[in-house]
């Protein structure tokens, strides 16, 4: 039974989000796995002023809200993720202003491993996933699929997805991802990348992979 005080910690984090700029006003919605229930942000509702009465709690296999608050329109993906991610109890959706720009461009970069932090963090290979109505089931769709074996994705013309298992893990995520984005805009264009080597460097003596 999902209680007072894990409903205060997830209203926590929602603010932590606000606070880092990484949503504005209605933008950004936010869920978390207790058991076999989740906390969703509720439509309509501001992640930097969440309150008591706009936290949803679902049902992850039916999708269905049990506490009278309507999830945000994008709980279809959330909830997606975590019944497709058992590794996964954070979910993320974003619209932090670098990397909402970089979803806009007409030529998106093709590699965002421009630091260490990237690959190490927010994934060595960012998915882009075309314009799709917010709300709707093809998105939820895509950003599932997406999201099965990625960590991050782009939305065109929307917002970010991260994932996590924990609040810092998804927090982590969307920070670094909008800090590559950043760098990416504020180049103009001319920056360099870390090459395929580097990257499986920082696998093996950074994050401690075994080399097969």
């Amino acid at each position: 039974m999902i209680t007072n005080d894990q409903i205060e910690q997830f209203i926590a984090q929602a603010h932590r989000v606000g606070d880092a700029g990484l949503t504005v006003c209605s933008s950004g919605n936010l869920s978390w796995r207790i058991g076999n229930e989740a906390l969703v942000s509720g439509t309509g509702s501001w992640i930097p002023t969440l309150k008591k009465e706009k936290v949803a709690i679902c049902d992850i296999e039916t999708g269905a809200p049990t506490n009278g608050c309507k999830p945000s329109m994008e709980s279809c993906f959330h909830l997606g993720v975590l019944r497709n991610r058992p590794d996964v109890n954070v979910v993320l959706h974003f619209q932090s202003p670098y990397a909402t720009a970089v979803s806009c461009m007409k030529k998106k970069p093709a590699n965002f491993n421009v630091t260490a932090e990237v690959p190490c963090h927010v994934g060595a290979d960012i998915p882009i996933i075309p314009y799709l109505r917010p709300g709707s089931p093809e998105l939820a769709k895509a950003v599932v699929e997406a999201l099965t074996d990625h960590n991050s994705v782009l939305l065109t013309n929307h917002g970010q997805v991260v994932c996590g298992k924990d609040f810092d893990q998804a927090f982590e995520r969307a920070m670094f991802f909008e800090m590559a984005c950043r760098i990416i805009i504020h180049s103009g264009g001319d920056y360099t990348v870390l090459t395929p080597e580097e990257i499986k460097d920082l696998e093996i003596y950074v994050l401690g992979k075994q080399t097969k």
